[in-house]
């Protein structure tokens, strides 16, 4: 019998609130395989998807301000 494939995480909206460096620790704890970006306000973005990224905004204060997701 095969084991069931683990649903992978795809958003943290636990960590809305917390400061960056928890924040993206615990990003990378359930999700190594992923490169965390932490972005602050008016920062550059480019357009294209990235099933390999995860984007965390944070505010002036260096709390993130929206919930980090895949892309």
């Amino acid at each position: 019998m095969a084991l069931p494939t683990p649903v992978l995480k795809t958003s943290w909206p636990e960590v809305v609130g917390m400061a960056a460096t928890p924040a993206v620790t615990m990003i990378m704890t359930d999700r190594p395989d992923v490169a965390v970006e932490v972005l602050p306000p008016g920062a550059p973005l480019t357009p294209a998807y990235n099933d390999k990224r995860v984007r965390v905004f944070i505010d002036n204060s260096g709390i993130v301000a929206q919930t980090p997701v895949i892309g």
